[in-house]
């Protein structure tokens, strides 16, 4: 149960700082409001892999869990045990937002509650939701494998540098989601459109993470 708490919590923290900033700078406003979310997205998921690496491996995106369920290192139980707990996390966080924005809208740049939407269509968004997760979740299953050896200890900077990368890459047309769960909060609040395209962040991410775990295993040198 710890594990699934430790998704949670970490979870909480990604939809929170990431979704967070996007509010405060007002993201898509302008250059600098893109490359401080894609920062701040980079960095929560740094900060939470040295925090709960040790305990749950620290997915907290059902993308990377279900990349992770297909590649063979975790079980089908914690496959979806984590997906829960991951998706209550992003609930949570989205409603701490949410409440914060309500009370006092005048104190950040957009009433926003970060969510994601397809700005150029459902097609356009769910090719580069599946393209984003892809690569990065091919990240997270390498930067952690084994055959890494003992750079596999700088896993958690990797995973968040290519985070920022892939965010760089895709706010313009998603506002980038590569996780379902982080899709799913801030939705549920925001309604609208963010609630119609959901469907995207969730085929989107989950294809990718299932794309991933098999180029990770075309590629993959350690023997089972």
């Amino acid at each position: 149960m710890k594990k699934y708490i430790a998704e949670l919590v970490g979870t909480f923290v990604l939809t929170f700082l990431g979704c967070g900033a996007a509010v405060a700078l007002g993201c898509g406003s302008d250059t600098a409001s893109i490359v401080g979310t894609a920062v701040a997205f980079g960095l929560a998921v740094v900060a939470m892999a040295y925090t709960i690496g040790g305990i749950s491996g620290c997915h907290i995106n059902p993308a990377i869990t279900l990349g992770v369920f297909l590649s063979g290192r975790i079980s089908a139980k914690d496959c979806g045990m984590y997906i829960v707990f991951q998706v209550i996390g992003a609930v949570l966080a989205a409603a701490v937002l949410a409440g914060i924005v309500s009370t006092d809208p005048s104190a950040v740049i957009t009433t926003s509650t970060g969510a994601n939407a397809c700005t150029y269509g459902a097609v356009n968004g769910l090719i580069v939701e599946i393209v984003l997760t892809t690569i990065f979740v091919l990240v997270v299953l390498g930067a952690t494998a084994k055959t890494n050896g003992a750079t596999n200890n700088f896993a958690g900077l990797a995973i968040g540098l290519s985070l920022i990368l892939i965010h760089l890459v895709g706010i313009h047309f998603t506002g980038t989601s590569v996780n379902p769960a982080r899709s799913i909060g801030p939705a549920l609040f925001e309604q609208g459109q963010a609630l119609s395209d959901l469907w995207v962040f969730i085929v989107g991410p989950l294809v990718g993470g299932a794309l991933a775990a098999c180029i990770w295993k075309l590629i993959d040198t350690d023997e089972k």
